[in-house]
């Protein structure tokens, strides 16, 4: 990469952070609040992206991951008086065990056999949470009532003060770039093309001395641990918690927003969660009798528009404008004979 070419990502990537900075303080605290839970939807998203984009294990149950991270943020803040930035790493940690542990059937099931199993998942974690024995936890069908951190400190732009919602968004932004960045340097480098590599040549991949069990258990480990954290991340935006709020189908809420955005990239998250987040409200305003049925065209038409995701139809624009053939898909065949031979070096490190 040359010097100009360097400046200019640089110059853009400022540009957009201050505009990041700017936006909440031009916007109203409901607007605030849905940028809010884009970037967490994009957190469990990418984390879901990981599990299944990259490694190939379908999964219909994290809203489980998610409920289980809000619940022990809620618990925490409501019970010990945790600070909300607190519980992000204990949310983190217990969904990463739970996720483990689901690893070890995904190790003997596959396909729509896992599929299966996960949605099993979702379908019992709201029932538990219901459950008379731990309903002095976590409220039963009540749920848990939060209350909105308030900003360290006054401020105000723009004749905006620097509200519970916004002061939110800075804190969600930050752990969003944090939890970019660990998946950018996790999954571009060897871990990231042995995923791959299980995921398109599984028997080819434990031939070059990749150790299958443990990196599909970890990946599960990890997807879950983003999902947890972004669950913690919107129990604290919505203030409330509640068995009902994270049905199945949360579960195949976050699985559209994947495919939408573009399986096996990381950016693609983005617009997955923008998709999730907005479309519904506006197939509403669309059509008040039949909203599902809006929501369902878009849907079809963006698979068929875009059928590599947004990411995908974005990459593909930005390659064609600089002239040049647009780079290998991590899904597609090229990467899949690539991996293989790729990933030898990774193989008995974990």
């Amino acid at each position: 990469m040359n010097s100009s070419k360097r400046t200019w990502i640089l110059v853009g990537g400022l540009l957009l952070l201050v505009g990041l900075v700017v936006l909440p303080f031009l916007v109203k605290n409901f607007r605030v609040f849905q940028l809010n839970m884009v970037m967490v939807y994009a957190i469990a998203i990418l984390g879901l992206n990981i599990l299944t984009g990259y490694n190939g294990q379908i999964s219909l149950g994290h809203g489980a991951f998610y409920a289980i991270g809000a619940y022990v943020a809620a618990m925490l803040m409501a019970y010990g008086g945790w600070p909300f930035w607190l519980t992000l790493p204990v949310a983190a940690l217990v969904c990463f065990v739970f996720g483990y542990l689901m690893g070890f059937p995904a190790l003997r099931l596959g396909g729509h056999y896992l599929a299966l199993a996960t949605f099993a998942l979702a379908l019992a974690i709201p029932q538990l949470l219901k459950y008379k024995a731990i309903e002095g936890w976590t409220g039963g069908v009540m749920g848990i009532v939060l209350n909105k951190p308030e900003p360290p400190f006054e401020f105000s732009m723009f004749g905006q003060p620097l509200s519970q919602d916004r002061w939110l968004y800075f804190v969600i932004l930050a752990t969003l770039l944090l939890m970019f960045l660990i998946a950018w340097r996790l999954l571009r480098g060897r871990v990231g093309r042995a995923l791959i590599a299980i995921r398109d040549h599984p028997i080819a991949a434990a031939a070059m001395g990749i150790n299958l069990p443990v990196f599909k258990s970890l990946t599960f480990g990890v997807s879950a641990a983003f999902t947890g954290v972004a669950g913690a991340l919107g129990a604290v935006t919505v203030a409330f918690v509640s068995p009902d709020s994270f049905t199945v189908f949360l579960s195949i809420t976050l699985l559209v927003g994947v495919v939408v955005g573009g399986l096996a990239t990381i950016h693609g998250a983005i617009f997955g969660a923008l998709f999730i987040q907005f479309v519904p409200h506006w197939a509403e305003d669309i059509s008040k009798s039949a909203p599902w049925a809006i929501y369902g065209v878009f849907l079809i038409l963006l698979m068929y528009l875009m059928p590599t995701g947004a990411a995908g139809l974005i990459d593909r624009v930005l390659a064609r404008f600089k002239g040049s053939a647009p780079a290998a898909n991590p899904s597609g065949p090229s990467a899949s004979a690539a991996a293989p031979a790729s990933t030898h070096p990774v193989g008995g490190k974990l």
